[in-house]
This record gives C-alpha cells, structure tokens and sequence, in this order.
C-alpha cells in the first residue's frame, strides 16, 4: 500500500520521465489517469511501475510505462482468457535502459537481479536488453520481468486486448492493482 500523497509524488516523476526524458506530450488529464502499481508489496522504487493506458479496446492495447533506476516488474505471465490465447505485447524503449528476462537459455552473467528477498519469485533468466529504439515482441503465455537500468526507463507497450486483472504473477504475494492508504 501506499498513500496518497506518495501515489501524487511518484504521478510527478513519470510525468517528468514520459516528458522531459522521452519527450513525449502529455495532457493534464492523462497525467491524473496514470496508474502507480506497486504490485501489494508497498515498495514500489523497487517493484513497480507507472502506466499510462492511451486505449484499451477489444482488439488492441497502447501503454506508456515509466520506471525509475533498476525498479522492477514482477514475473508473471499473460494466460488466456475466454477464447482469447493471452495477451500479445510488443515492447519498444524510448528513453533509459530496459532488461526484459523470458523464458530460455540464461546469459553467462544476468545484468540486474531482482529486489532483495524476492529472489525465489523470478524462474526466468533469458536476457534481452533493450535500448532506445528497441523493441521485442512477446507471444501469449510467455512467462517474462523487467527491470530499468541505472537511469530508468520509458517503454512504450503495445498489444492485443489487456486485461491486467488476470495476469498470474510467480509470486504468491503479488496484488495486481494498488490500495491506498486510508
């Protein structure tokens, strides 16, 4: 959980990263829209993100992510819903450093390691690393995590249909969508 004023404060730094760092434009309204996950753990400079959802219709999805210095995105997984195979997600960065880790053969030495303590939550190593212009496609049901490197990152996503709630997150402890603090 978090409270409040620490959802307005880390809403001003992805806005200071989405438009001072990646240069892109957004409106006041967006600004208010962007959505702080801190995925349960109530430690979001670490594990957490910022997401701007543009669109979200039956049949495509455009996000916006931020993410500070070495914060992490939880392992988890897309898995089908309905008639629907899982979500499709391309990844493009547009400013920073991103590690994106799939499922596959692991590198000699891995980049980044995952938060302290959490260690035991992340199976798989196949590392891509993406800079500006970069971009990687991930097929339904591929397991992956990320994590920004020592500037952060700004990642554009773009995908099938998103639904969010049903993604399932190797750890037990993961909730998807953050509570504030009362």
């Amino acid at each position: 959980m978090i409270t409040a004023q620490q959802q307005d404060t880390y809403r001003r730094q992805a806005t200071e990263l989405f438009s001072t760092r990646a240069g892109l434009i957004i409106t006041p309204e967006e600004k208010n829209r962007i959505e702080i996950a801190d995925f349960g753990l109530g430690d979001f400079e670490r594990t957490g993100l910022a997401v701007l959802v543009y669109v979200n219709t039956e049949r495509c999805c455009a996000k916006e992510l931020a993410m500070l210095p070495r914060q992490t995105c939880p392992e988890h997984v897309h898995p089908p819903v309905g008639a629907d195979p899982g979500k499709e997600e391309t990844f493009r960065c547009r400013w920073g450093r991103v590690y994106l880790y799939i499922e596959g053969p692991p590198p000699a030495r891995v980049s980044v390691w995952p938060p302290a303590g959490r260690e035991k939550t992340y199976t798989v190593w196949h590392e891509i690393e993406l800079n500006p212009g970069d971009q990687y496609t991930l097929r339904p049901g591929l397991k992956h995590w990320f994590q920004a490197g020592d500037q952060g990152a700004v990642v554009s996503e773009f995908s099938t249909h998103s639904t969010d709630e049903h993604d399932i997150f190797t750890d037990p402890e993961i909730q998807r969508f953050t509570k504030l603090k009362p």
